[in-house]
């Protein structure tokens, strides 16, 4: 029997050899070696990590097995204080947002100005609403005032960008139809522009609503009210039976504003629903 060879790859076919990256392996080299410095580096004690979860359930037990009701009614005016901070941060922060991000969006701006003011956006963004209230403190000083200045600041980075965003991203047949009709800059984001992207502000609106809540949360860190002030007051006295009603609090509040806001954020994007 005549054994036949196989036949030649065709060299179309062949694969080809693979291309030997030297500068990307010794980058990756060279970030492998700074993560475990930094990380062995770290100040430690490694012979505790045995006992962390001991200690966790234990103050889980401190907080939650009896919990203070007494500073409940304190409790609910502190958290309504820090959703007022949110809402007027929030407010604000449209106010301020929404005509920039009109300018800043491709087509209805000058070219030098969007590019400011994204590089503005992007700084904002880049910054925690805990440093602009540090600084705001300085004029203000530790007011709930600070607290919603600072969440307006920071929603300012947020919503300019979603803003410009969502106005590059609606069709383009009705803002034409608006040039065409020799409309002014103005009629054509008023008539061309808004009627397509409102819904999808509005979402973006609540959505850092929702942002601005857990955030005022956190600027009781640095005293200017609301239901994180009186939590870290009471963390501080480690009177654990309060923090642990003030966490119940905290959780149920934000979890019922996610959900409703959530909600209306459905029926905004989707419309109501057919029965």
């Amino acid at each position: 029997m005549t054994v036949l060879a196989p036949a030649p790859v065709p060299a179309a076919l062949a694969v080809p050899a693979r291309r030997r990256r030297p500068l990307r392996a010794l980058l990756w080299v060279s970030v492998s070696i700074i993560v475990i410095a930094a990380f062995w580096s770290a100040d430690i004690t490694w012979s505790r990590l045995g006992e962390l979860p001991a200690e966790i359930v234990r103050y889980l037990g401190l907080m939650f097995l009896s919990p203070n009701w007494a500073k409940l009614p304190e409790a609910l005016w502190q958290t309504w204080r820090s959703v007022e901070m949110a809402w007027i941060g929030t407010v604000l922060g449209i106010l301020i947002a929404t005509p920039l991000s009109l300018i800043a969006a491709r087509g209805f701006g000058p070219a030098p100005v969007r590019v400011a003011l994204r590089f503005v956006f992007s700084l904002v963004r880049a910054v925690p609403e805990l440093v602009f209230a540090i600084i705001i403190l300085s004029v203000t000083g530790l007011t709930p005032l600070t607290g919603a200045l600072a969440l307006a600041v920071g929603g300012v980075g947020t919503l300019g960008k979603w803003g410009y965003e969502a106005v590059e991203n609606v069709a383009p047949g009705p803002i034409e139809a608006a040039r065409a009709a020799g409309g002014s800059t103005a009629q054509v984001l008023r008539w061309g522009v808004w009627p397509q992207a409102a819904p999808t502000f509005f979402s973006f609106w609540l959505y850092r609503f929702e942002i601005n809540v857990r955030a005022s949360a956190v600027l009781g860190l640095i005293g200017v009210g609301g239901i994180g002030d009186m939590l870290t007051s009471y963390t501080q006295y480690r009177e654990w039976s309060t923090v642990g009603m003030l966490l119940i609090v905290v959780v149920v509040v934000t979890v019922a504003i996610d959900a409703v806001s959530g909600r209306i954020r459905r029926r905004i994007m989707e419309g109501p629903r057919v029965r």
